[in-house]
């Protein structure tokens, strides 16, 4: 935890939070904090400071906070991403958080196993848990927009245009006949990433259709969680 993550709810007035939750344990226990220490910290979807801990008690603690600082730049890149297996969307989810993405698409595809849509981590609660937790350790509080796509061909054929329209758009794809991934791609960029095995000739068809290159990265077959971040990295400036 890089970051103290405040949420409205945590104000008990405008420039005072109390904490006795999980951040709470976090600051005291493995942190070791104390009366009168700093902590850095942000409120979701605003701005970022410094938090002094002016109380605390066996319950929980009180933080007075100075928030005067902008949250990192985002990273100009939207994700569409196939639905993986809810333990890598786990996973995923906050190390796409952390590297600055803040539109990310989980979209349907021919190896995409049903079952997955219906993940309890797909609810909304579940998943702001894991963003928050990627935000945290990267430092920001900009949660990102997560859109599910569960139908393919409508995706692509009616709202990828909208989507796409002015932005540089690949989709990696093991064996890509466009060639290598770009060292340093140019942004803002859409970035397609498909399931384990990769999108079938089909998807790969109606993605270049919409205008996206289709771009390997290597002899190596990497498995997604491997490859997000790997690709992702080739965006940061």
């Amino acid at each position: 935890m890089n970051l103290i993550l405040l949420d409205d709810n945590d104000f008990i007035d405008d420039h005072r939070v109390r904490l006795s939750d999980r951040r709470f344990d976090h600051i005291t226990g493995l942190l070791g904090k104390d009366l009168g220490d700093h902590l850095r910290t942000g409120r979701i979807n605003g701005l970022m400071g410094q938090g002094v801990i002016e109380a605390i008690d066996s319950t929980g603690l009180t933080l007075t906070v100075h928030l005067d600082q902008q949250p990192p730049a985002p990273l100009a890149v939207t994700l569409l991403l196939a639905l993986p297996r809810p333990k890598m969307l786990r996973r995923l989810l906050r190390g796409i958080t952390s590297m600055g993405v803040k539109s990310l698409y989980l979209i349907n595809s021919y190896r995409v196993d049903k079952s997955y849509w219906s993940s309890p981590l797909l609810h909304p609660g579940k998943m702001r848990e894991q963003l928050c937790l990627g935000l945290e350790q990267g430092c920001d509080t900009v949660l990102p927009q997560v859109h599910l796509c569960p139908r393919f061909r409508p995706f692509v054929e009616d709202e990828l245009p909208g989507i796409s329209s002015s932005t540089i758009n690949l989709v990696a794809h093991p064996g890509g006949d466009d060639g290598a991934f770009p060292y340093q791609p140019q942004v803002p960029a859409c970035l397609a990433v498909g399931p384990e095995g990769g999108f079938i000739p089909y998807e790969i068809e109606k993605l270049k259709q919409a205008d996206f290159g289709a771009v390997h990265f290597g002899e190596r077959i990497l498995t997604v969680e491997t490859v997000v971040p790997a690709l992702l990295s080739r965006f940061v400036r």
